[in-house]
């Protein structure tokens, strides 16, 4: 299977040439990285060229990809290591924050293709809709709007669809509050659902436990000392 992704990756290659970034194939699976001023023309061709026929966009989803590249220590567990751990836990990232996914699939031809594009600007994350090519990207453009606040020019409809019309923010963002920004109450005078600045205390939901390993054996030295 992997090689016949292969052999497909060079296709696509020598039919698009510098409008991929990069491609690659891994565990199976192929993932190429659009040019983003030219994701239309790529997937368009896709879609209606015989080599490739891509008739169904299965899915859309949005990535965040802050302080990407801690491997697989969570937060505290690479504020805690050592100057080593953490240089073997540091992946390089030099990619923007924001991407779109898109998993293609050809039923013609019976495979699949994942697209990567990324947004250039973190502050107002922007890319083209694909829903004039697949009427499907819809919602899921919409999901990743509403969640990560990507937006999706082009899109005729482009509004929140799981969170309400007054939900400050995009929940799925890394630095998103994990207690939110606004919460709800019933307002007996107003005879309606208010919104207020949220009032939960923020606290840490890891536990402190001290382990007994090499991280801490130069500092207890000391303190014997």
């Amino acid at each position: 299977m992997s090689e016949y992704y292969q052999q497909l990756a060079t296709r696509i290659g020598e039919r698009f040439g510098d409008a991929i970034v990069e491609s690659k194939v891994a565990h199976g699976e192929l993932t190429i990285e659009p040019q983003p001023e030219r994701m239309l023309e790529v997937c368009q061709a896709l879609r209606d060229e015989e080599g490739f026929r891509f008739e169904q966009l299965m899915d859309v989803c949005g990535v965040d990809y802050l302080d990407y590249g801690r491997g697989s220590l969570g937060e505290r567990e690479f504020h805690l290591a050592s100057p080593a751990e953490q240089a073997v836990n540091q992946r390089q990232w030099d990619k923007p924050r924001f991407a779109a996914v898109y998993h293609l699939l050809s039923v013609a031809h019976n495979h699949r293709v994942r697209l990567r594009c990324f947004a250039a600007d973190a502050d107002f994350p922007i890319l083209p809709s694909v829903i004039g090519i697949w009427s499907s990207a819809n919602w899921f453009e919409r999901e990743a709007f509403d969640l990560y606040g990507i937006v999706f020019e082009g899109h005729p409809d482009l509004r929140r669809i799981l969170t309400d019309y007054g939900f400050v923010g995009h929940p799925f963002r890394k630095d998103f509050p994990v207690i939110g920004n606004v919460e709800l109450r019933y307002d007996p005078e107003k005879g309606r659902v208010a919104y207020q600045p949220v009032t939960i205390e923020n606290r840490s939901l890891v536990p402190k436990v001290i382990r007994q390993d090499h991280r801490y054996a130069e500092s207890a030295a000391k303190g014997e000392k």
